[in-house]
This record gives C-alpha cells, sequence and structure tokens, in this order.
C-alpha cells in the first residue's frame, strides 16, 4: 500500500513534468533511445554517451536562454551571431590586443550582455517586435563579428583553455559539460522557486494582466533577453574551447536549433507554458538524434529533413493538445 509520503514524493515528481510540458517528450526520448539501441551496436556504449553529452553542451547553455525569451511569448534570433561575436571579441582580446585570456572572456560575456540588452530595449521601448528587433541584432551581431578581423578567423589558446572541454574528472564530466549542468539547475532553479520565474509564465500569459499585477513588465523583458545573450556569449566561449579557435562565421543557425529545442521540449511558443526540463529533454532529443543518425550512416542533408519533421510534429502536438 502507498504510504502518504510516497504518495506526495510521486505527486511532486509528475508535477514538475507535467508543469513543463515534458512528459510527451520524455516518452519520444525513451523511444528514440530504444530504437538506436537497437539500430547500432555502438549507441549505449559509455563513450558514446558520453560524446552525446560534449555535442550539446553549446545549445544545452543557449536553450536556456532561449526558453525565457520564449517564455514571455518572445524569439531571440540573433543567439548564433552574438555566439560568433562574443567568440571573436575574445580571440581578438586574448591573441590579438594581448590582454590576459580571463578578461577577455570576461569583455566577450559582457559585449554579449550588451546585445540583448539593446534588442530587449527596441522591443520595450520602441514597440519594435521581438522577431524584427532580434533579426536586425542577428545582422548586426554577424556583421561586427567579420568587421573584428576582417573575417578570417584566430586560431590557438593557451593549453589550459582547450583542455578544459576534453580532461574528464572521474573519467566522466569535463568542465564544459558541468558548465551546461550548472546553467540548467540555474535555471529550472530561477523558474520553479523565485517570482521572477513566476513572473516571466505571467508575462508570457498575458502582459498586461501581469502589468496590472505590479510586475515590472519591460524590465522583466529586457532582463530576459540580457540572459539570452549572455548564455548565447557563454556558449561561444564552449565553443572556442572545443576548437581552439575562434571564427566569425560560427554559430550559423545555432539559433534555429535552439529554438527547435524549446519547442520540441514542449514550451509553447505562444508563451506562459514550458521550462527547463521539458527544454533538457528536447536538447537531449536533438543531440541523440543526430547522434543516432551519424552512426547509421544517414548524410546531413537527410539529418536537417529528419530535424525539420520532428520540429513540425512537435509544433503540431502542442496545437492539437491546446484543442
Amino acid at each position: 500500500m502507498m504510504t502518504s509520503a510516497t504518495a506526495r514524493s510521486e505527486s511532486r515528481f509528475s508535477d514538475l513534468f507535467s508543469m513543463s510540458g515534458a512528459t510527451g517528450p520524455l516518452i519520444g526520448l525513451i523511444l528514440l533511445c530504444v530504437f538506436l539501441s537497437f539500430a547500432t551496436d555502438s549507441f549505449l556504449t559509455t563513450r558514446n554517451l558520453l560524446n552525446v553529452m560534449d555535442q550539446v553542451t553549446v545549445l544545452g547553455i543557449m536553450a536556456v536562454g532561449m526558453t525565457f525569451v520564449i517564455l514571455i511569448g518572445g524569439i531571440d534570433l540573433a543567439v548564433g551571431s552574438v555566439l560568433a561575436l562574443a567568440m571573436m571579441v575574445m580571440g581578438y582580446l586574448s591573441n590579438v590586443a594581448g590582454y590576459p585570456l580571463e578578461l577577455a572572456i570576461v569583455m566577450a560575456l559582457v559585449v554579449a550582455a550588451a546585445t540583448g540588452a539593446a534588442s530587449g530595449l527596441l522591443i520595450t521601448l520602441f514597440n519594435v517586435p521581438a522577431f524584427i528587433a532580434t533579426l536586425a541584432m542577428m545582422s548586426i551581431a554577424r556583421g561586427l563579428a567579420n568587421m573584428i578581423t576582417d573575417g578570417q578567423q584566430i586560431v590557438g589558446f593557451p593549453g589550459w583553455f582547450s583542455m578544459l572541454a576534453f580532461i574528464r574528472h572521474g573519467g566522466f564530466l569535463t568542465f564544459t559539460v558541468a558548465a551546461m549542468l550548472v546553467v540548467f539547475a540555474m535555471g529550472w532553479f530561477f523558474l520553479r522557486y523565485t517570482s521572477g520565474g513566476r513572473s516571466l509564465y505571467a508575462i508570457g500569459g498575458n502582459p498586461e494582466v501581469a502589468r496590472l499585477a505590479g510586475i515590472n513588465v519591460s524590465f522583466m523583458t529586457v532582463g530576459v533577453y540580457v540572459v539570452s545573450g549572455l548564455l548565447a556569449g557563454l556558449g561561444g566561449i564552449v565553443l572556442a574551447m572545443r576548437l581552439d579557435s575562434v571564427q566569425p562565421t560560427a554559430g550559423f543557425t545555432y539559433e534555429l536549433d535552439t529554438i527547435a529545442a524549446v519547442v520540441i521540449g514542449g514550451t509553447s511558443l505562444s508563451g506562459g507554458q514550458g521550462g527547463i526540463v521539458g527544454t533538457i529533454i528536447g536538447v537531449l532529443i536533438i543531440g541523440v538524434l543526430r547522434n543516432g543518425l551519424n552512426l547509421l550512416g544517414v548524410s546531413p542533408f537527410t539529418q536537417a529533413v529528419v530535424i525539420g519533421v520532428v520540429i513540425a510534429l512537435a509544433v503540431a502536438a502542442e496545437a492539437f493538445k491546446k484543442r
């Protein structure tokens, strides 16, 4: 017979997923893993699973910021370009201007956050639609990234920097994966246990009602885009660790992958519904799907089609659920 404590524990676990709309995506992830475990012998190996985690670090970090943006009913098309801009700022300051790499990283993150602030101010002060404001910032950030070195890449960073992406502590955890997990944990805690997190859901549900309830909608909106830009910059730093180089073409189409991960995870594009748990599952679905398709020898062109179909099905499922 189930005790009351067990019932409460299971109820909290169930609420965690139902609030995030993550039950369906979780089932999809499990079925995908089961299929790939039978379709290929190497999928369930420790080495491959660790490889999947390494590959989704940048996407996972950026997806947390995008979750916040979509929860308030917004969109951020600039994250891929901001990632490239942060990488180029860090590379230029450290390898060309001669600043310490640690300071260059901080300055790169400041620049990334500033792009988010600019997008947020365009949206709140000038009532520019989020799609247009971030589309403009996408072009500006990509142009600035190319202007810094006239479109040239910068190669070679201190050994300790690159090793952060490859040295596994305890045989499993790299610094980059740990950074992603910390971002996940902070995002989940913020949405679930703080008034600011509840405010994001309220704004996504109805911004006017949220304003009448005393929520500073403009301030929260700008803050959300600042966080999105900051995490895109952090994603750029992590990508630079993995590549040991920076280039202005980095992050191309990353904004689409990031939005896809959030939507597949059950966060509503109309705002007010979703959460970090669903986003984590969405990130893993994309990472596992790409990894499995690679193991099966599927061409990159076909992979794009498959992922597009998955996104379409996720959006269709959301619309069906609303009806």
